[in-house]
């Protein structure tokens, strides 16, 4: 099983919505995990892309990855 690093200052806010009964944390912890999420998915795709066995699962996988990155189109070699 992998292992996903989060940051200290969130950590403390899932230690305080959790054990203190806060909820004033919740947006907060809810947008820095979305944003781990996509970071996650961003990272696999690329690694997808570099270890991909064929040309075009690496292309497809390229691609994915611009996608998710926001590249236009027209920006993309």
């Amino acid at each position: 099983m992998k292992n996903v690093q989060i940051s200290y200052d969130l950590f403390l806010m899932l230690v305080k919505y959790h054990l203190g009964d806060e909820d004033f944390w919740q947006d907060d912890i809810e947008n820095q995990l979305k944003q781990k999420v996509e970071a996650v998915i961003a990272r696999n795709t690329y690694t997808r892309y570099k270890t991909a066995d064929t040309k075009e699962e690496q292309e497809k996988a390229r691609i994915e990855y611009l996608d998710l990155k926001g590249y236009h189109k027209d920006f993309r070699w």
